[in-house]
Formats: C-alpha cells, sequence, structure tokens
C-alpha cells in the first residue's frame, strides 16, 4: 500500500469507528446474565447536569440560557442515570436509577440490584427514582441488597437522597411523596419496559 491509500484507509477506518457508536438508550433493560443495567449520565460529586441524547448518542450537558446547566445546590450525592429500553411519559423520558457506589465515569454500564424507589411529585406529576446497589459486592461502597437492609442500616443515607432530590432543583417545586420496597421497583421496571 502507498501513503495515499493507507491514508484512505485510515480515515474510512475512523469514520466506520465514529458511526459505530454505542446506542445506550436501546440496550437490553436486562443483559444475558438477566441483571438489570443502569447507565450512568452523572458521576456522583458532579455537579453538571449530563444527559444522554439519543439523537446525537452522546452525554451532553444540558443547557440553560446557552450555558451548561449547573445544579446550583450541593453536588450529586450518587451516580445518577438511567435504565435503557424504558420510557415513562409521552416525551420518552427513560427510567432514572440512583446507584449507590463510588464515582463512575460517564457512559458506564453497570448490573445492578434495585434496593427501593424514591417517589416525588414533580410539576404534578409523580417521578419515581429507582435506588440501586452494584450486583457485583466488590463495587459496593453499602452492604445492602433489599429495601429492609437498606433502611435498617442505612436510614441516614435514605435521608440525604430524599433532601438531595427535594432541594437541588428549586425551580421544579418537588415534594416527598415516600419510599418503595425493591418489589415495586421491579414491577416499575416492567411497567416501562419497551417491549
Amino acid at each position: 500500500m502507498n501513503t495515499i491509500q493507507r491514508y484512505t484507509f485510515l480515515l474510512l477506518s475512523l469514520a466506520l469507528l465514529a458511526s459505530c457508536q454505542t446506542d445506550y438508550a436501546a440496550l437490553p433493560t436486562y443483559n444475558g446474565k438477566k441483571q438489570l443495567q443502569a447507565v450512568i449520565e452523572v458521576p456522583a460529586g458532579n455537579s453538571t447536569k449530563l444527559h444522554y441524547n439519543r439523537q446525537t448518542k452522546a452525554f451532553e450537558a444540558e443547557q440553560q440560557a446557552g450555558q451548561d446547566r449547573v445544579i446550583p445546590f450541593l453536588p450529586y450525592p450518587a451516580n445518577f442515570g438511567f435504565i435503557p429500553s424504558t420510557e415513562t411519559n409521552a416525551q420518552k423520558k427513560p427510567l432514572e436509577v440512583i446507584v449507590l457506589t463510588g464515582s463512575v465515569a460517564t457512559g458506564t454500564v453497570l448490573e445492578v440490584i434495585p434496593v427501593g424507589v424514591l417517589q416525588l411529585e414533580t410539576a404534578g406529576e409523580l417521578d419515581h427514582k429507582i435506588v440501586a446497589v452494584p450486583a457485583r459486592p466488590s463495587e459496593r461502597t453499602i452492604n445492602a441488597s433489599d429495601y429492609n437492609s437498606f433502611t435498617a442500616d442505612y436510614p441516614a443515607a435514605k435521608a440525604i437522597l430524599q433532601q438531595w432530590f427535594v432541594h437541588h432543583n428549586p425551580t421544579a417545586k418537588s415534594k416527598f411523596v415516600g419510599w418503595r420496597n425493591e418489589q415495586f421497583a421491579e414491577q416499575e421496571i416492567q411497567r416501562w419496559m419497551k417491549l
């Protein structure tokens, strides 16, 4: 191959790689091992609100008045993202998930176990957020695998999540509704899964 052919081959290879982006929204809700999957948009400790754009297949900062939206409160207390292949409303918003573990990078796909549901009311609508821990014990920072152990052993973690999600966006005027267990979480996941 001469230099021009190598250069052309390299450009075609790069174009092909760029067109093979992962569609995180279309990943299966449960992987081949029947483990629930969570896609992380905002790592724990981050203040910039990121979201997955289904059209561009990229993670982008939400925009507010032409600027990246920064949460005017404490940073995210846990990893925040969504359950793939779920849609909860007419805007096709995926079911949101809070993953309790050390900070992981945007775009990380984790196998998780639901331990509860944080119920809020936002703009007059119920807003459910699945609370989960990594399925692999080595990735956990808390030792809870169901709602009872989460409630008994980590009441302060529940209080932090509740207060943070009620107060992090003052314009949303969110209200705390309640907590539900892992069976309710599974029902919500099944309810909003795309078939």
